[in-house]
């Protein structure tokens, strides 16, 4: 019986270092497991966004002016989350700014800021008379002279080139479209960014919707533009024909100004596009080629549901 015991004795111990060994084994060829690398703010906006985002056919009210009736394959990002993604592309935001709008198809690569100016009732006579020339030549002094401006918050000098549609107003549905070219003045800008700007006056204001995209598939993205133009409607007692001249406030300007003149200084319109135009659309492109070309299939998905995501 000793014996026998002391022979289980000396199997349990030659188990037990074989156990030691493999265990020791595994330990020096598995590598520690890694830490969980903290979320990029510009990550973290994205998926943020994602998950707020809103998909259409929906009706997305624009402040207590307007509605939307956002349609089918676009998505609606509310203004609390699109601020802080506009931040992360380094753009700034005002008091009127709405959200933002994008395409849940993966092959479209454009935005569209949504903004209420409430500047008053802007009168609309001067666009039967308006010259499209001076218009553009005012705008293109207007750009010369803020490249100054750029130079100090370091943002590259640009050129306005040439209309890529004339400003044109609808005085039945109260809209007016125009864009421009803008290109970088000093450097080489083979595929510049494009704002094409559509706008609803109302009574006490105006609904503005800004496409930012790119030369290269401007003449496709208008529709986009255009078709939501086509969304936007005044609550009852808002629209331009609810104007009361005895209480209401008139704006500072007319429509040609909104071109030439207040546009001109806007950040995220043509002439101080630099911060908006450039940097939006470099950082779009370099969101798009980070995610292998899966942003928007991402911003589709929105948050959990795809772990593709923009750096």
């Amino acid at each position: 019986m000793g014996m026998d015991r002391h022979c289980v004795r000396c199997v349990a111990a030659v188990i037990l270092h074989c156990l030691l060994v493999v265990f020791a084994a595994r330990a020096y060829a598995e590598p520690a497991p890694q830490l969980e690398q903290p979320e990029s703010p510009g990550k973290a906006a994205w998926r943020v966004a994602g998950a707020a985002m809103v998909h259409g056919p929906k009706d997305v009210a624009l402040k207590d002016q307007a509605h939307l009736a956002l349609p089918e394959g676009f998505g609606f990002i509310p203004q609390k989350e699109a601020a802080t993604l506009m931040r992360t592309m380094g753009n700034q935001t005002g008091e009127g700014f709405i959200g933002l709008i994008m395409s849940d198809h993966d092959d479209a690569n454009w935005m569209v800021s949504v903004d209420f100016n409430d500047a008053g009732y802007v009168k609309d006579d001067d666009a039967k008379n308006w010259d499209a020339k001076a218009l553009l030549k005012s705008l293109t002094d207007g750009t010369e002279a803020g490249n100054e401006e750029r130079k100090e918050q370091g943002i590259p000098a640009i050129k306005l080139t040439r209309w890529i549609e004339p400003p044109a107003y609808d005085g039945v549905a109260h809209q007016l479209v125009w864009s421009a070219e803008v290109k970088l003045r000093d450097s080489p800008d083979p595929d510049p960014a494009i704002n094409y700007n559509t706008y609803v006056l109302g009574r006490e204001g105006y609904i503005e919707m800004n496409l930012v995209t790119s030369e290269s598939t401007i003449e496709q993205d208008k529709g986009v533009a255009r078709q939501l133009l086509s969304k936007v409607t005044f609550v009852p007692g808002k629209g331009y024909s609810d104007f009361k001249s005895s209480t209401d406030k008139v704006a500072a300007y007319g429509l040609a100004a909104l071109v030439a003149g207040v546009a001109a200084k806007k950040l995220g319109l043509i002439a101080l596009a630099g911060a908006f135009v450039l940097k939006f659309a470099k950082v779009i492109a370099i969101a798009v080629a980070a995610s292998g070309g899966g942003l928007w299939r991402w911003m589709k998905a929105r948050a959990g549901k795809n772990t593709e995501t923009p750096s």
